[in-house]
């Protein structure tokens, strides 16, 4: 890879960077927003939540978009709109005045809007530039970049919430702006070959890449929301525990949060170095990955001793981490440049879902307490991968062609 590459991809890496922020950087502070606005638990999972569930029904727009005009006039827009939604939830909580909950909720449902055109669409563009044995470790670092958001994001939330405990919302439309004049400067996309199928073909075309790959698709999309659902609502989870039990400081709280998401982006990172375009290998880390995660949620909540307890959350986030960028290498290859925007927007739809549904499943779950709470979570890991195994052929994998 050589230099115009690498600045290539830091512009691509900060797309999934900034956006993945949008979530991790504010559980350091949902605690105490519950004690400033008055809130339950699960009213402050929302935040989360109803982020992530807009992001995940706008997502094939942006993707459709995309293929027809070009991947940047999506992304840079997108960038846009996300940190506006930051900055209203930021004035909402400044002005204190009036219904306060429900315009950050409002903020955050914008920023959730942008979201959907940001990281899954720098996916897509990233399979564009990159080919070949190029690909897969190039989508690793994009997935690894994501992960090293999620591992600043903890830290970085946790020190500016000492600030005032809205401040991380008024970090979003910088960094989106810089991440924008990133993308705008540094990337330059690959010229379509030619006009852009009519819709009513392009979509036929669709239909027919998700006919001829069903299993392949769908256990991608169960095992990446899955994991993603997993990964957020162990983190929300971490961050009501920590609070209960030692009552950190908010830096304190963010370097233990970043942990398991640090070994998540490490692993990662490592995944996409090796897996290139060894199909039998991505179908075998893709199913250790989930039965790690299956282990590590059986043996969390078995004792009281703190270093098991984040010994087994580690576990989690690596297997996170061999998970998605074998899972994004094969939704890349899986169509070609005319019809990738799409599915790797549909991927990233699911993905979203997975992130919003994790920290409000796992607030209502710990009612139960933590060892049906960690159990039931661990039967739906075993789920994902029992269908991965089942469902996804190597023979299937073989004839699954790397498009340029």
């Amino acid at each position: 890879m050589d230099s115009k590459q690498k600045v290539t991809l830091a512009g691509l890496g900060s797309v999934p960077f900034v956006m993945v922020l949008g979530n991790s950087m504010l559980i350091p502070i949902l605690p105490t927003m519950e004690r400033s606005l008055d809130l339950t638990s699960f009213q402050a999972s929302l935040v989360i939540t109803m982020f992530s569930v807009p992001a995940g029904l706008m997502i094939p727009l942006p993707g459709f978009l995309s293929d027809y005009f070009t991947r940047r006039v999506v992304i840079i827009p997108a960038l846009l709109l996300y940190g506006l939604g930051g900055l209203v939830a930021g004035v909402a909580a400044l002005i204190d005045a009036g219904p306060t909950y429900a315009l950050i909720i409002a903020g955050r449902i914008l920023q959730g809007i942008g979201a959907a055109g940001t990281a899954p669409i720098a996916m897509a563009l990233t399979g564009d530039i990159f080919k070949g044995q190029e690909r897969g470790p190039a989508l690793g670092v994009i997935e690894a970049a994501n992960g090293f958001g999620k591992v600043v994001s903890p830290v970085l939330g946790a020190a500016v919430g000492l600030i005032i405990w809205f401040a991380p919302f008024f970090v979003f439309p910088g960094l989106a702006a810089l991440s924008a004049t990133a993308v705008w400067l540094a990337v330059k996309e690959p010229k379509k070959e030619k006009r852009p199928q009519p819709r009513g073909q392009y979509f036929q075309d669709i239909l027919k890449v998700f006919a001829k790959k069903t299993p392949l698709l769908l256990s991608c999309f169960f095992a990446g929301a899955l994991a993603l659902f997993v990964l957020f609502g162990i983190l929300f989870f971490l961050s009501e525990h920590l609070e209960e039990r030692f009552q950190p400081s908010l830096i304190t709280k963010g370097l233990l949060l970043a942990i398991p998401v640090l070994f998540m982006s490490v692993a990662s990172f490592i995944t996409g170095a090796v897996i290139k375009r060894r199909v039998t290998l991505m179908k075998f880390l893709t199913v250790t990955g989930l039965g790690l995660i299956t282990a590590a949620l059986v043996v969390m909540p078995l004792s009281e001793n703190t270093y098991l307890f984040f010994t087994s959350i580690s576990f989690i986030g690596i297997g996170v981490g061999l998970i998605l960028p074998c899972l994004t290498t094969l939704i890349t290859s899986s169509a070609d440049v005319a019809k990738r925007g799409l599915i790797t927007s549909l991927y990233g739809g699911v993905r979203f879902f997975g992130v919003a549904a994790g920290p409000a499943v796992f607030a209502l779950l710990m009612d139960l307490g933590t060892r049906p709470m960690s159990w039931i979570v661990a039967g739906g890991a075993a789920a994902a991968g029992i269908v991965f195994l089942i469902f996804v052929r190597t023979k299937l994998l073989r004839q699954n062609p790397d498009p340029a």
